[in-house]
């Protein structure tokens, strides 16, 4: 007997296999299996084809079935906080996937099908095995936010300036030098955050990031900016922290929107005289 259930929550229920409920909803559209013991899926999952909503964060899985990619209509999937090495060639069929959270795996390498996700807009891969990302990312063009921070990214794609709907991109805690050299292809882009890195210098390019609010450097090697950062007219607040400037580009003086700079832990920075004129305009400068 089919049920009519489009919702089913089995969050936290200490569950080690799928309750029979789940196969005989009619029209499912949301299942929660997230916070239990779930060590594999069945290959039955793929038989849902209704689903638009699949949540498996915080369960013990080390792999998926292929058949997860038969889940056409599946708008968001998430997958974080298991123990997965690897996502299935398969996951490139779900093109509906709108939201795909894959963050606290053990993820080094992602499948050329990912590519495959032109409607993603969210994409989550934090606090995974990282050292590099592959070209292809740069197909995901309706991207919006991708979050890459805690891996050991050593460099980017070049691709990554492809991704001209991208709002936000979060790179914290990874091991970065440089940033890819088409990086302003990013016209979108407001938010960048770039903290705990080894970046030593900023390429020019970064001026062409004209819709950015907020840019955080902090903790980085960085022992000068370049001037064409004032062509950054919509910077709101810049992280400067523990880095090792001695000097700052006059052309931060003539940011319009810049509400907060905070220059602190750069131990041979001599302020220019100019840091005064920001203040008395309500610009908040922590030195």
């Amino acid at each position: 007997m089919l049920l009519e259930w489009e919702i089913l929550d089995f969050t936290a229920h200490q569950l080690t296999s799928l309750p029979a409920p789940i196969w005989q909803a009619e029209n499912l559209q949301s299942l929660s299996l997230g916070e239990n013991l779930l060590t594999l899926l069945p290959v039955k999952i793929g038989e849902l084809t209704t689903l638009r909503q699949l949540y498996l964060h915080d369960n013990r899985l080390a792999a998926l079935p292929e058949s997860l990619g038969s889940l056409t209509c599946l708008e968001v999937l998430d997958l974080s906080n298991n123990e997965l090495t690897a996502l299935p060639e398969a996951v490139g069929r779900l093109a509906a996937l709108a939201f795909l959270y894959a963050s606290h795996n053990r993820l080094s390498n992602l499948p050329p099908t990912l590519a495959h996700l032109r409607n993603l807009i969210y994409l989550n891969l934090t606090h995974n095995q990282f050292t590099t990302l592959p070209e292809s990312l740069g197909d995901l063009t309706r991207l919006r936010e991708l979050r890459l921070y805690n891996n050991t990214l050593v460099t980017l794609p070049e691709s990554l300036g492809s991704l001209t709907d991208l709002r936000e991109l979060h790179l914290r805690h990874n091991m970065l030098h440089t940033l890819p050299q088409n990086i302003g292809g990013l016209s979108s882009l407001r938010i960048l955050r770039l903290s705990d890195n080894r970046l030593t210098l900023l390429l020019q390019s970064i001026d062409q990031l004209t819709s950015l609010t907020e840019l955080d450097l902090r903790n980085n090697q960085l022992v000068h900016l370049p001037q064409t950062i004032g062509n950054l007219q919509n910077l709101m607040y810049l992280d400067l922290r523990a880095n090792r400037l001695s000097t700052l580009p006059d052309s931060l003086k003539d940011l319009p929107r810049l509400e907060k700079l905070d220059l602190r832990w750069n131990k041979h920075l001599t302020l220019p005289a100019w840091i005064s004129q920001l203040e008395q305009r309500g610009c908040m400068v922590f030195v």
